[in-house]
């Protein structure tokens, strides 16, 4: 590392080396049929025809590279997806239409196609069906404006600690917001019995028992981004360092590579904040483990106690370590970014984009944790940004600028 390796923040994290992982596994039809190359084809030519598609931009670090005594370290920055501030955008819309085309399809007794719903033809029929899902943010403002661009209904569920600036968010896009007691999954829970009750369809990007097709549609759609992440990098990265939550994005990304590379594939890194940690748990104890209480963490993104099954097929043996951060560390990423060194552009990045960020500044400042990950001077690194200030207020409150002002 470079002398001024001292000047950045004293991050720390927690790292546990998966003692499950198979690198030499193949990747198999099974995971394929969850998250494969045929379904990112389809979900391919869908999104790019979306009004507003453009690639996301991929900033590549080079000083901040050097002060970690690594290669690269590359940003994939999702903040600009399609308005809506983060990768979810992905995600949660493309799961709407895929829902939508098969019930109108189901209805009309031909296939129907998403520039029927956006054209209008079929306003009424689309009027009829609701959709839902429970949010820490991102995914219902995902699952809201899917539903104003294709005409449905919509009703999302946020929980107790949710800000207010991200329900007004999710508002913006028509969406009506019913405020539930309790954490997240509590609040999974509520959307998924009042939709049984009332006849509403879930877009949940969890998957559970009984519940695996549309958290299925959710995970195609991010893989988008990584196939956007691999053309615009060039050389393949060594390392990734991935966002946990219930774990859709980092096994749709973890699956890209794993399908693709196989044992060659990238090591790669699943970070969490530690008091949501339900995949290192899970990992740890060797099967599934939720994590209970108020999640209480700033990353509201990843405030999640119960991992989403689809996505722990992939992870318990395609992950290679699991990573945790504090709510600090986070800030710190953030401040960071937001004002970097050494010619680095600034980055406007929100709570829950840094968490892989911190726990590859802290790897590569641990000789230890360096030498368990093989992170040498070599390695390049691949990040993922998966929201900017999806909380105005609450980006200024703690990075102490406006995104207006970092990037202007």
């Amino acid at each position: 590392m470079t002398d001024d390796a001292t000047t950045l923040p004293p991050l720390r994290a927690e790292l546990f080396l998966n003692p499950a992982a198979r690198r030499d596994e193949a990747y198999g039809p099974r995971r394929g049929a969850v998250l494969g190359q045929a379904a990112l084809a389809e979900a391919r030519a869908e999104i790019t025809r979306w009004p507003g598609y453009a690639p996301t931009p991929l900033h590549r670090l080079g000083a901040l590279a050097a002060r970690l005594g690594v290669a690269d370290v590359a940003y994939k920055d999702e903040g600009g997806r399609f308005g809506l501030g983060s990768f979810k955008a992905l995600g949660g819309a493309y799961a709407v239409a895929r829902l939508l085309r098969r019930e109108l399809s189901a209805r009309l007794g031909r296939p129907v196609a998403t520039e029927e719903l956006r054209g209008g033809a079929l306003r009424e029929l689309a009027r009829q069906i609701t959709v839902t899902c429970a949010t820490d943010g991102n995914h219902g403002r995902s699952v809201a404006w899917g539903a104003q661009l294709l005409g449905c209904g919509c009703v999302i569920y946020i929980h107790a600690t949710v800000s207010e600036g991200r329900k007004a968010a999710i508002e913006a896009f028509g969406a009506q917001v019913v405020r539930t007691p309790g954490n997240y999954d509590d609040a999974v829970r509520q959307a998924d019995a009042d939709a049984r009750r009332l006849g509403r369809h879930v877009i949940s990007d969890t998957s559970y028992p009984g519940y695996m097709d549309v958290p299925r549609d959710v995970m195609q759609g991010y893989q988008l981004m990584v196939e956007e992440a691999v053309q615009q990098l060039g050389q393949r990265p060594t390392h990734v360092f991935v966002q946990g939550g219930v774990g859709g994005l980092a096994a749709a990304v973890c699956g890209w590579f794993w399908e693709r590379e196989g044992a060659a594939r990238p090591r790669f890194v699943v970070v969490e904040p530690e008091r949501a940690d339900c995949l290192m748990r899970s990992a740890r104890a060797g099967q599934l483990v939720a994590v209970s209480g108020a999640l209480d963490t700033l990353m509201a993104g990843l405030a999640c106690g119960e991992v989403s099954l689809l996505a722990w097929d992939i992870l318990a043996t395609g992950a290679d370590a699991f990573a945790t951060v504090s709510d600090d560390a986070a800030v710190q990423a953030m401040r960071l970014l937001a004002a970097p060194t050494g010619g680095d552009a600034p980055i406007v990045a929100g709570e829950s984009a840094v968490a892989g960020l911190a726990a590859a500044i802290a790897v590569a400042r641990s000789p230890a944790q360096r030498a368990a990950l093989g992170l040498d001077a070599g390695a390049r690194l691949l990040l993922i940004g998966s929201e900017r200030d999806t909380d105005p207020a609450l980006y200024a409150r703690l990075v102490g600028r406006t995104a207006q002002q970092v990037l202007g």
